[in-house]
């Protein structure tokens, strides 16, 4: 059902049922907390998180249906309580940006300690809710006064409009979602699970023995097909342009050049991804931070929009604005509660100067306006690149250590992200006529019900930070902040030359890719993402591959049937990854308590 430009304009209402009921609540925190268990699981794993909303609020009202139907509740669940149980799934959902898959790994694998759980806990929690603070400005300007898009944000309006008319395709999806769910979690059973029980187990890693590279089995080179389902789900959802980009980059790093750095005696006799991706990263990263800062650049009208939005949000004319809307009152109390607070954290935790923290809380404010307006013109955060201009401005500001680059970046990301979600689900209330209060307040508890799932998931997943960087957990999004931190911290100079001239290379190669983008827009389908081409050099080959082929199944549907496509692709594939990953860490959980074996 698509929605109409007057349902897209047509903002709350005074006269709304219930929204934040107990049940909503209750049904975000456990859906969104799960979700956020898949997001770290998958992001660990490919440097890739996926959306929250839309699913969330399909597995809600096929759950509330079903419910119903049992008579185990009284009423239907209603478009606007699915409206703010999404604004909480979403919120916990998305708790992996504050920190858990770039940051804090990437600091622990540079120190090798371990960042405790309460210290994570209070650290991404308080990160998270000074970015919902800082989108109160921005929600009255950029949604009610402009009218942005929010293209998630529109979409998950829509799913939620059809699935509440009864929709039977929308229920279908929910039917496949589940379906895909238990094929996912059976798949990682019988792949992780082990006893004396257990029938037979699902192998690892599946190679074609007998192939050989520079006199050594593929496998080395992490050139294998994985037994999982997670990784082909995530490419199709990925898409087929970013999928072909990797493999190119797996194709080259893995089948060309590191064969011949092997035979040069450059990387570690070994062999496999650590010892490979030591060299790779190089070329990756700064393929990676080149593109997403030109291409950043190349948005610089939405940059000054966004600076002079900021004058604008704080002088709206109130005849304009709802009475329900959430008071700029609450903006300037939440800043003066959760501001010195991360400072304080910047300090107590890691040793940052108090001024530099200042400095940090200062440049998340303007970060979170640039991430709000990119994401409201483009439907793409980029924290990416917006933690990367932390990392060179405070590789300037401190030089040397590596802890104040990466933890401040790791502010300045994490508030960005947060206020861009909370806008993308403030868009949708606004269209569905919601209370924007309520949403806010949604936000906030499932930032804290987010932190709950995945703190102690982070530390049953990753005991010792040795495991980073592995087979099992390469952290390519970590490796990737890691590289940039090291290498403003040591300079260039402590690099292999080989290294050197990979950086270089990939750096001009970024910059080429985007410009070839900027300039032939209507070629940019045959033209490597760059973004896509740098993850092939911090990942293993495996990943890539088990990626492109879900990207190759969905694009081969899309082409010859597109409606069966429409239905399939994103249910299916999101139930295979919150399936397959859920029972990894539910595996995880026997394996401590001694029901399982490792």
């Amino acid at each position: 059902m698509k929605l109409s430009q007057a349902e897209i304009e047509r903002g709350p209402s005074p006269n709304v049922p219930r929204q934040l009921t107990v049940r909503a609540i209750i049904a975000g925190i456990f859906l969104g907390g799960f979700m956020s268990l898949s997001n770290l699981y998958v992001s660990l794993k490919t440097g890739w998180s996926m959306g929250v909303s839309i699913t969330a609020g399909i597995l809600a009202f096929a759950l509330f249906s079903l419910l119903l139907k049992l008579r185990i509740v009284r009423t239907e669940f209603g478009m606007l309580e699915n409206n703010a149980m999404q604004s909480v799934a979403s919120a916990a959902g998305y708790m992996t940006g504050g920190g858990t898959v770039a940051a804090i790994p990437a600091l622990m694998m540079i120190t090798g300690q371990s960042m405790g759980g309460w210290q994570m806990f209070v650290w991404i929690t308080t990160i998270a809710m000074l970015g919902v603070i800082m989108a109160i400005p921005m929600k009255q300007q950029m949604i009610n006064i402009e009218q942005l898009r929010f293209p998630t944000g529109v979409a998950a309006a829509e799913t939620l409009k059809a699935l509440h008319d009864h929709s039977s395709e929308e229920n279908s999806k929910a039917r496949y979602l589940t379906w895909a769910g238990f094929i996912g979690a059976g798949i990682g059973f019988f792949r992780d699970a082990h006893a004396k029980w257990i029938p037979f187990n699902i192998p690892n890693k599946f190679t074609l023995p007998g192939l050989t590279l520079a006199g050594r089995p593929i496998a080395d080179f992490t050139i294998a097909m994985e037994g999982s389902l997670i990784l082909i789900g995530a490419g199709a959802i990925m898409g087929i342009r970013a999928a072909w980009s990797m493999l190119l980059g797996a194709v080259i790093n893995y089948g060309i050049l590191a064969p011949r750095l092997y035979e040069q005696g450059i990387i570690d006799p070994k062999l496999g991804y650590k010892n490979i991706v030591a060299w790779s990263v190089w070329f990756g990263s700064s393929m990676i931070l080149t593109s997403g800062l030109l291409a950043f650049a190349f948005q610089w009208k939405t940059v000054v929009r966004a600076v002079r939005s900021v004058g604008a949000a704080f002088g709206i004319d109130k005849d304009k604005i709802d009475n329900l809307e959430v008071p700029m009152s609450w903006f300037f109390v939440g800043l003066a509660v959760f501001s010195p607070l991360v400072i304080f954290l910047e300090w107590y935790l890691f040793g940052i100067k108090i001024w530099m923290g200042v400095i940090s809380v200062v440049m998340s404010f303007f970060i979170a306006i640039v991430a709000c307006r990119a994401t409201g013109e483009t439907d793409t955060t980029p924290t990416g690149a917006l933690g990367k201009i932390t990392q060179i401005t405070f590789g300037a500001l401190d030089v040397g250590n590596v802890t104040t680059n990466l933890m401040t970046a790791n502010v300045t990301a994490g508030v960005g992200l947060h206020s861009a979600d909370l806008l993308t689900d403030l868009k949708s209330g606004y269209i569905l006529g919601a209370d924007p209060r309520q949403q806010f307040w949604a936000q906030f508890l499932g930032v804290v019900a987010g932190s709950v799932f995945v703190v102690p998931a982070y530390h049953l997943l990753i005991p010792t930070p040795d495991l980073l960087g592995s087979d099992q957990w390469p952290a390519p999004g970590a490796q990737t902040w890691k590289s940039v931190a090291e290498l403003l911290a040591k300079g260039f100079h402590t690099l292999h030359p080989t290294a050197q001239l990979a950086i270089l290379i990939g750096s001009v190669l970024g910059i080429g890719i985007v410009l070839l983008e900027h300039y032939f827009p209507k070629a940019k389908k045959y033209i490597p993402s760059p973004t896509g081409l740098g993850l092939a050099f911090t990942m293993p080959a495996y990943n890539t591959i088990a990626m492109f082929i879900g990207a190759i199944i969905a694009f081969w549907l899309e082409k010859k049937k597109p409606e069966l496509a429409e239905k399939t692709i994103v249910p299916v594939s999101s139930g295979f990854i919150a399936g397959e990953s859920l029972m990894g860490i539910l595996v995880a959980i026997l394996v401590v308590l001694g029901v399982l074996t490792a």
